[in-house]
This record gives structure tokens, sequence and C-alpha cells, in this order.
């Protein structure tokens, strides 16, 4: 068989998605698995998002779209990032929809970075940004963090690695895996950085939604100054438990968004039509959505307290307070390496678990607690058995 592409060589496979399907053919097959792998709610869509799509369907809205998407729902997006997010001055012709957040990450990355160029991503990172960087023929560099940091990078982390060849920097917040929020103050000062040097900044959102603690997500790009230089980009699968439907968006400035547009335009055409009209009712109905994204926030929030404390009574165990998302991210390094780890762990307990090495950090693993409260308290249980029999 002739090579593949150095493309199709390079690039590692989700390990993600891999822990969830293994954790789910061993579900099928009669095993009782504790199942913190995966990173969706475990929620269902709420009901008045699919009955707009459904209705979308019956209405014949089943053809080709814009590109960029579904006008009013561009149009509804960028109202919500000025009244939401403090942004000024957007259209439609700053919003494009994509399907899946992910892509929209992956689009941010082509459009600003070439073979050649660098991009600087935090470490622990969420596994795809280094596999996309990789795909634009740029080349990831990583920024370690660490539990006394916060998981957090600094102003002085960015100066000792920027390059002549850096172009892009990767803002995750709130973060996967860690669940660490940067402060306001914070994000200020790494864009304030970034714009002073003309690097690009690609502010992953995904997660805004999801905090705890009485802290605040901030949008760097509603800063005037930055907002030429920073690509925002979210979607509705974690804030509105639409995983499946693949719908994600990017705001940025116009030359960037019609550069994205195009992008897409040969790479994929538009998202899914009638998918776009359920999103759509998403943002319309501000009530109802409210509502639903508070009460699966409260849910998630009791069963961070509920994991932080189980994992924290674990003797050897260092678990970091997660104050976003839906992940914890404790260190295990004092029972070996994280793959090892998990392997050991579902195999031997059925508790299935992402090993850290997957975000760039053997020493820790990373729960959802996008699960049940029994199923947390079932997995602690096995948890606490296991390490007690593997604690070096």
């Amino acid at each position: 068989m002739k090579q593949l592409s150095i493309w199709a060589r390079q690039i590692s496979p989700s390990l993600t998605l891999a822990i969830s399907a293994k954790a789910k053919a061993l579900k099928a097959a009669g095993k009782d698995i504790c199942e913190f792998g995966s990173g969706e709610p475990d929620f269902d869509t709420p009901d008045f998002i699919k009955e707009a799509c459904i209705q979308a369907l019956r209405d014949g809205k089943t053809k080709y779209l814009p590109s960029a998407g579904l006008l009013p729902l561009r149009q509804a997006i960028a109202k919500k990032y000025e009244c939401e997010n403090g942004l000024t001055g957007l259209s439609e012709k700053n919003i494009i929809v994509s399907p899946g957040g992910k892509f929209s990450c992956h689009l941010a990355v082509m459009a600003v970075c070439s073979p050649g160029d660098e991009v600087l991503i935090p470490s622990p990172y969420w596994l795809s940004y280094p596999e996309m960087v990789r795909l634009a023929g740029a080349t990831p560099i990583f920024l370690k963090t660490t539990f006394a940091s916060a998981f957090k990078v600094t102003v002085d982390d960015l100066r000792a690695a920027k390059t002549d060849r850096t172009r892009l920097f990767i803002l995750n917040s709130p973060s996967n895996p860690t669940g660490t929020v940067y402060s306001k103050e914070e994000i200020c000062a790494l864009v304030d950085y970034c714009v002073h040097e003309g690097i690009y900044v690609m502010s992953d959102e995904i997660y805004e939604a999801l905090v705890y603690d009485g802290v605040q997500h901030f949008s760097p790009a509603s800063v005037a100054d930055y907002f030429p230089y920073v690509i925002t980009t979210g979607g509705f699968s974690k804030t509105f438990a639409m995983t499946g439907w693949r719908l994600g968006y990017s705001v940025a400035e116009k030359g960037i968004a019609e550069a994205m547009d195009n992008l897409q335009s040969h790479m994929t055409s538009n998202a899914t039509t009638f998918a776009q009209y359920g999103a759509l009712a998403a943002l319309q109905n501000e009530a109802l959505s409210k509502a639903s994204v508070e009460s699966m926030r409260q849910a998630f929030d009791r069963r961070r307290k509920l994991l932080y404390s189980g994992l924290s009574a674990i003797d050897g165990m260092r678990v970091f307070k997660s104050q976003g998302a839906f992940y914890l991210f404790p260190s295990i390094e004092n029972f070996g390496a994280s793959s090892a780890f998990a392997d050991k762990l579902l195999q031997e307990q059925q508790v299935a678990v992402v090993p850290g090495i997957a975000f760039g950090d053997d020493t820790c693993i990373r729960l959802s607690y996008a699960t049940s409260d029994a199923t947390i308290e079932k997995g602690i249980e096995r948890l606490q058995t296991f390490c007690k029999m593997y604690h070096l």
C-alpha cells in the first residue's frame, strides 16, 4: 500500500472518544461501568429546541444555506454577543456558523496560521488543539502550567516562549481539562501582550455558561482594541446539551470571518440546515433558554462538589477545585503514570477516566461530572478501593 499523507501520519486519534467508545462497548457487553470520560452533558436537548428543528423539517427546511449559516441565526448570535458578552458593533458578517465547535476552532487556526508558524498553547490542553495546529502546517509550542499556578499561564510565560514565528495564542476559559477560569484582569494582561506583539488570539469559550463559585466569564473580544486580533469560538453543545447536533460558531473581524467562510465553503459547505433552526430557537426563546441552562448548571455544580469531596478524601490524590466546565483534573502522581492507571482502573474496577497524557500531563487524570449522582458515588467508592491497592 502506498504511504499515507503527512497529515494522516502525524495526527493522533482522539483518546477521549476512544475511551468513551470502549466504555460504551463494555456497557453493551453487560459490564457495570462508571463513566467519567465523556465530554458531553448527560441531559437531553430541551424540548422547545427539538420542536423547532422538527417544525423546520416539516416546513421543508432541508436545502442548502449560505456556507456562513442561516442569516437569522447569525444575527441572533451577534445580538447574543452584544447583550451577554459585551462585544459591540457586530453584524451577521462577523459570524460563521459551523458543524461543531471543534470545526470552528479548526477554521480559526486555518485562517491565520501557515506552515512554519508557531502557536502558543497552555498545557494541559484540550487534546485537539495541537492536531489542529499541525494540520495547518504550524508547530504547537506548549506552555506548562501546574497546580501551583491554578493551571494558568502568565505574560512572562508568553514572553519566554514567543519567537519571530509566533502567530497565535490559544486561550480556553473555562478550560478543558482542568476547569480553571481566568479572571478579566488575567485575560486582559495576556491579550494585551499578544496585541502589542501582533499575535492573534483564539478564545475558545465553549463552556462560558458553566461557571461556579460566583466567578464571571469574560470575553476578551469585548475590548475594542483587542477585537481585530481575537477570534472567539463557541457553540451549542455544552450550553444546550446539543452535542450530536454539531453546531458551533465563530465571531471575528470581517476579514478573518470572510476567510473562514471561504475555507468552510470548500470543506463542508453549510452546517445542517434544519439543526440551525433549533439553534435559532435556543437563542430567541430567552426565558426558556435561561431556565434550561441554569437548571443544568446547578446540577453540574452539585455534582462538582460531590466529586471533589469524594476525590479529596482519597489518600495520596491531590485535587484542583475547578470553577468552570464539568471536569476535575486530579493529580495521581503518587500512583504512577496516567495511562497505566486509567487502563487498570477500567479493567479492574470498571471506572472509565481519561488519562492526563492525552492533555499533555501524565501525572493527572480527567473525570467528567456530566453524569449522575449515583454514578459519582459508586465511582468514588471504586476509586478508593483501587487507590488503596495501588498506592506507591
